[in-house]
């Protein structure tokens, strides 16, 4: 294992969330309706016409467009500013940066954090970062390849029983998503439970049992498919292995090592302050909801984690770097394999969309995008507070709409989600 410096990290003993914390990540609809991959990357279905401004700029640019100089930077937040009035975005936080430049970063605050007073967004708000969880958890389980306590070809059956064909699902397929369990947040009685009781806990077994109902949807390795039960899986891999919390174990292993001050596994409906309200329509009529006070404890290892603009954009290039594991075991997580989307394919717990690697998260009333472009140095992170689909459509989700509409301007061969 490679060492990192600690000079961001906080001192602290434990993470916040103690050990029987509501387990977290969001019902998601769009498994519903047939666009699992959808709540992980680029499925947009956005009109080409979309933001005909945005792609006509980047057409007309006889050089690579840089973001950082006066002019373009104003380009940059008109299109921003256009992209958040298109996808009905009530507020953002935009960070861009370029490695080994100084002076080449962009971060800017558009909107309200709350549409009831009008109270402008702010940089260092704290948010949920849904499906980025993942990123961290897969990053546990690997530290332990790494200390040969396990092996990614070892099937799940060897430490978790119960887990329908388990005996033939390793590791790396439930981590690359090619396992072939049915997802628990596809199950309409989970969807009913989360919408009536938003703030009810879950344990990571009550959410497993609403998959396990259904049989299997493929044999694993034959095809890809974004399943929540897969990360619930290895996150009680890591608390079997090392006797203690999945929470306590990313805090000390993953979290502190990478010097995040003020990242962690979110307890029940926590949310510190400050943070914007997150507004969602993930409601049992589809009406629109304040969700800033729900639990994300149906998530759990997959998407229950909090952070801010800070730690993300560190997180970004470590993840990419692999700063906790062995050369070895990153060359795997970053073995990308197509999921039958041109241009996307998903590594161990991590997406690479056109030469952008990293993640994305949706839970109800925040959405998050962390990714980095190896071939420019580049580190782009969002942080939105709704997950509302643009048109009603569940492939939309408006964060990825907002990285495709900055990507389109800011790197035209290398457009997030087209």
């Amino acid at each position: 294992m490679r060492s990192r410096s600690k000079s961001r990290s906080k001192s602290r003993t434990k993470p916040l969330s103690p050990r029987r914390s509501l387990r977290s990540r969001m019902p998601v609809r769009g498994l519903l309706a047939a666009a699992a991959a959808a709540l992980l990357v680029p499925l947009t279905t956005a009109s080409a016409d979309t933001l005909p401004s945005v792609r006509s700029a980047a057409a007309k640019t006889g050089s690579p467009f840089s973001p950082f100089n006066p002019a373009s930077t104003d380009r940059l937040t008109r299109t921003i500013q256009e992209a958040m009035r298109t996808y009905g975005i009530p507020g953002a936080v935009v960070g861009l940066w370029q490695r080994g430049v100084h002076g080449h970063q962009y971060v800017r605050t558009f909107g309200v954090r709350d549409l009831k007073t009008d109270a402008p967004m702010r940089a260092d708000v704290n948010t949920r970062i849904g499906s980025i969880t993942k990123t961290f958890t897969v990053t546990a389980l690997l530290e332990l390849v790494d200390q040969g306590l396990l092996k990614l070809d070892d099937p799940i059956s060897k430490y978790i029983a119960g887990v329908p064909g388990g005996s033939k699902i390793t590791l790396r397929e439930l981590a690359d998503m090619r396992s072939g369990l049915y997802p628990y947040t596809a199950d309409t009685g989970f969807l009913r439970e989360f919408e009536a009781h938003p703030t009810r806990s879950f344990t990571p077994q009550q959410l497993l049992a609403y998959g396990f109902k259904h049989p299997n949807l493929f044999a694993p390795n034959a095809a890809y498919l974004y399943s929540n039960s897969n990360t619930v899986l290895l996150g009680l891999v890591v608390e079997k292995l090392t006797h203690t919390s999945l929470e306590q174990y990313v805090w000390q292993h993953v979290i502190e090592p990478s010097g995040l001050c003020d990242s962690f596994m979110s307890p029940t409906t926590y949310l510190p302050r400050p943070h914007a309200h997150g507004y969602t329509m993930q409601t049992p009529h589809g009406t629109v909801a304040d969700a800033t006070g729900w639990s994300t404890s149906w998530a759990w290892a997959d998407g229950d984690m909090i952070s801010n603009l800070r730690d993300l954009h560190a997180w970004a290039y470590d993840l990419y770097q692999g700063n906790l594991l062995s050369p070895h075991t990153q060359a795997q997580r970053l073995t990308f394999v197509p999921t039958g989307t041109a241009g996307f394919g998903y590594g161990l717990g991590v997406a690479e969309v056109n030469g952008w690697i990293g993640h994305n998260g949706e839970v109800p009333g925040y959405e998050t995008l962390d990714i980095y472009l190896p071939s420019q140095q580049l580190t782009l992170t969002l942080m939105i507070n709704t997950d509302i689909p643009y048109q009603r459509n569940v492939a939309n989700l408006p964060v990825n709409l907002l990285g495709q509409a900055i990507t389109q301007l800011i790197t035209p061969h290398n457009v997030f989600g087209a």
